[in-house]
């Protein structure tokens, strides 16, 4: 039976035993101890008013660490609006994905301009509580962003959430606010997407944004007080949420940012490796980790800035020594913001020079880098790179011994991960569209979400096999989720539940 939410909550419906089977699908109970069929019906009754099972979670941006991997769960193969559909709930629009501690899914949303975080029951799809953010302005976006795409995280304790119109603020799973941590209102190209984490005992923030103010910074997550802050002023308006590496004594905070991959202690914020590699301004894939591995990926500007001459023979119209937005190339034009470091409307000679130092040495790709130890690891870790087929937005994912990409136009690659041989490279998916959202997987099989609405599921393995497209019939920004069994996923202007 399905059942079909309110804006306010969940039509009033009995509820069948099959639905309820399917949700207690992962508890464990046994009937042989007993010795009639009456304590076997009172057992029964028992097991189903217990809580719901330990682990299940997915309490952060692709789940548990950020892999985007939930192995020993079996969500559905095939599901839409009239197949293995549990639940639908309407929801304000809102990018950021569903984060899920046991009964509790967290979400956030802007409801006409309230930046809200919305707990839903996870059983029923029944709206439990909605706080809203004391935001005084909103930050810039662009038109395919949200004020809401960060993703919630949880510990289990309290649910941290972040909004880069304001900043920090903790609730219990009550909805009563803990504490509340602003911050100065970001100024990223695009608008705030990096999601907070949980590094042990340290609720972490990717801070990266322009007018050189990027910086990154650990907070106590039972009171929201700074325990360090370090600066990244090199680093422009990245959107990449960071991950948590911890490998034999080291504990690390991994962020992708401009020109670099950076390790940062977790304990102190100091720097301890880093890789060049990567592309200088508004780089969206975040890094995942697998095996003994860091994958991370950003997609290139196409072409590189020309020197300051080449720039003022090619569009300095006017022979003033100084270019303007109305005379720059569009490669200018979008970082202009960026090398107009003084807001005069103007680019010297000297802010060119300077930007240009950093600018030069952007590259872009796919690339492995085996577990590094200290300093520039760009020459000696490197297992792997490829710079063909890349993703735009959607993060790699690392399942299986293989690295998984989806681009834009629905082409999907699949490399090994410690070679980089290619198993297949851009291949057709059969859904269009843009692909924001990051792949996960399960059972064996991987699930990537298009703008258009579309879910492809396909087959884990060396060829691409699609098993199915499933057209929910709304834009899917936000990364699914899946825990006990169902798929979680986040539409345009719905939260869906699907299982078998």
């Amino acid at each position: 039976m399905i059942r079909q939410a309110t804006a306010n909550g969940v039509e009033s419906r009995s509820v069948s035993q099959t639905d309820w089977g399917h949700s207690m699908h992962c508890k464990k109970h046994t009937s042989t101890v007993f010795g009639n069929q009456a304590r076997t019906l009172i057992a029964l009754v028992l097991v189903l008013q217990l809580p719901a099972v330990a682990g299940t979670r997915w309490p952060q941006f692709r789940g548990v660490n950020g892999q985007g991997i939930a192995d020993g769960d079996k969500p559905p193969t095939e599901f839409g609006p009239a197949k293995n559909l549990f639940w639908r709930t309407p929801l304000p629009p809102g990018h950021s994905c569903p984060c899920i501690w046991d009964e509790r899914i967290f979400l956030t949303a802007n409801d006409k301009g309230k930046l809200q975080t919305i707990c839903i029951d996870r059983a029923a799809g029944k709206v439990l509580w909605r706080q809203t953010a004391p935001a005084q302005k909103l930050e810039r976006i662009n038109g395919t962003n949200s004020h809401t795409t960060p993703t919630p995280v949880s510990d289990g304790q309290r649910v941290y959430v972040f909004f880069g119109s304001y900043g920090l603020i903790a609730y219990d799973f009550q909805g009563n606010e803990q504490w509340r941590k602003p911050l100065p209102i970001f100024n990223v190209r695009h608008g705030t997407a990096a999601s907070p984490i949980l590094a042990g005992n340290r609720l972490i923030v990717n801070g990266d944004q322009e007018d050189w103010k990027s910086f990154l910074i650990a907070v106590d997550p039972a009171n929201g007080q700074t325990l360090w802050q370090v600066p990244r002023p090199a680093c422009f308006s990245s959107h990449t949420t960071p991950v948590y590496w911890k490998r034999d004594n080291a504990e690390e905070v991994i962020v992708a940012g401009s020109i670099r991959l950076v390790a940062y202690g977790a304990k102190d914020g100091s720097e301890r490796w880093s890789c060049s590699g990567l592309e200088a301004i508004s780089i969206c894939p975040s890094p995942v980790i697998g095996d003994s591995m860091v994958f991370a990926m950003s997609y290139s500007m196409d072409e590189k800035l020309p020197t300051f001459d080449q720039l003022l023979a090619k569009a300095d119209r006017n022979g003033d020594g100084k270019i303007t937005p109305d005379e720059s190339p569009k490669i200018v034009r979008d970082i202009f913001m960026i090398l107009d470091t003084n807001r005069d409307n103007f680019v010297t000679r000297d802010e060119w020079d300077t930007n240009f130092r950093i600018f030069k040495d952007a590259d872009n790709g796919l690339f492995a880098l085996r577990a590094p130890e200290r300093g520039d690891v760009t020459s000696t870790h490197v297992l792997w790179k490829e710079k063909r087929g890349l993703a735009e937005v959607a993060s790699p994912l690392y399942y299986r011994g293989r690295v998984f990409m989806v681009r834009s136009g629905g082409m999907a690659s699949c490399f090994d991960a410690k070679t980089g041989k290619a198993f297949y490279q851009a291949k057709r998916l059969g859904a269009d569209g843009q692909y924001y959202a990051s792949p996960i997987a399960a059972d064996g099989r991987i699930y990537t979400a298009s703008t258009l609405g579309v879910i492809s599921v396909i087959e884990a393995a060396d060829a691409l096999n699609v098993l199915a497209r499933n057209d929910l019939g709304e834009s899917i920004v936000a990364t699914p989720a899946i825990v006990d069994h169902k798929l979680y996923v986040r539409t345009a202007e719905h939260l869906w539940a699907f299982g078998k």
